[in-house]
């Protein structure tokens, strides 16, 4: 049991996500960067995401990777954003091969 210092210095730990995101074609991709990766899903399926993802009606996550620092995801962001576009596609397909669309709960 925790005492009543331990309590309060444990601190907990707050994920950082980089997603992929497409359209139900798969023809375009967006790459951001999230704390809180179901709040943003929505916010992208609602149309409040990006503009570029509203435009495109980019709304199927199809890719993630998880960061305990903040800074080491959008270190990853911004390589996958520089990234060509076969790179990214070669990517998603090591851990999601028929592109499906992920269910984050």
């Amino acid at each position: 049991m925790l005492n009543l210092f331990q309590h309060r210095t444990r601190e907990r730990v707050r994920y950082s996500y980089v997603y992929i995101m497409t359209n139900k074609y798969r023809t375009t991709f967006f790459v951001g960067v999230t704390s809180n990766l179901s709040k943003r899903i929505a916010e992208h399926a609602n149309g409040t995401g990006s503009l570029f993802t509203k435009k495109y009606n980019l709304k199927d996550l199809i890719y993630f990777e998880k960061f305990s620092d903040m800074n080491q995801a959008i270190d990853r962001e911004k390589q996958l954003k520089n990234w060509h576009k076969e790179w990214k596609l070669n990517l998603i397909r090591e851990t999601n091969p028929k592109f499906e669309t992920l269910k984050i709960m």
